[in-house]
């Protein structure tokens, strides 16, 4: 199944947020959006999953979404959104409780995903026992058990230190490698963006638009390797001069604000 955008334009009163902006997520595709602060990046999210109506172009699916699927789209917040008087499990099995299920089903959804993101044996803890990577690893297993064909990650992994984020990244890869579903990937970070998507769309200063579709021409299975560094450091350097100048302005524009 595609997710299929169409010349998305949005304003907020008299603000221009968005322009134009169209593209593709193919199945089984990470597209990762980046930009400077302000430029409509979680906009354009909310747009993606219908809690936010365009003022103009449309989105849609192409083809069928995955056997079993009960959302094709969810999300994975920046700020984890758990309950904090649920377990892990209870959680987990939220999102299922607004379908027909049965308690049986439900109850298998849960234990299949808590078993492949790593977390059947925390199932019984609270929140307030986890740390900021496992309680996002929640978030992970959450968004599983509606068997997306697509999940909207906005900023996932922003709250955490940089070795959790590492670490994270590691296992969303490992996870993605083996499930194979298409996600629009929100960040900030460059070297993000460039280890996990396979494609990253460069937003411009407000109001947004499509700078560059920047293709990344290395499997991710590879891009630890030596060899893939060099390649992956020009990228980097490339997209950095797309943004450097409109990101210079947006702090200041902040900052004076």
């Amino acid at each position: 199944m595609k997710l299929v955008v169409e010349g998305i334009h949005h304003r907020f009163g008299d603000l221009n947020v968005l322009e134009d902006i169209q593209f593709t997520v193919a199945e089984s595709e990470i597209l990762a959006i980046i930009g400077p602060s302000g430029c409509g990046k979680s906009t354009l999210l909310s747009i993606l999953g219908g809690i936010l109506q365009p003022s103009a172009g449309k989105v849609y699916f192409d083809g069928a979404p995955p056997a079993a699927s009960l959302n094709p789209l969810t999300y994975i917040f920046q700020d984890f959104s758990l309950l904090p008087w649920r377990t892990v499990e209870a959680n987990v099995m939220l999102p299922l409780e607004h379908h027909a299920l049965t308690r049986e089903a439900m109850q298998a959804r849960v234990d299949d995903v808590l078993v492949r993101t790593g977390l059947s044996d925390f199932k019984a803890a609270f929140p307030k026992q986890l740390s900021g990577g496992m309680r996002q690893r929640v978030g992970i297993a959450r968004a599983l058990a509606v068997n997306p064909a697509i999940l909207l990650m906005d900023e996932p992994l922003s709250a955490l230190d940089a070795q959790t984020r590492d670490l994270l990244m590691e296992d969303f890869l490992a996870l993605w490698l083996r499930e194979r579903m298409g996600a629009v990937y929100v960040t900030h970070n460059l070297s993000e963006a460039l280890y996990l998507a396979d494609r990253v769309c460069v937003l411009s200063r407000r109001p947004g638009r499509i700078r560059e579709m920047v293709q990344v021409d290395i499997p991710q299975s590879e891009r630890k390797s030596p060899q893939a560094q060099a390649r992956l450091a020009e990228l980097h350097d490339a997209m950095w001069k797309l943004i450097k100048g409109e990101a210079q302005q947006a702090e200041r524009e902040i900052s004076h604000g």
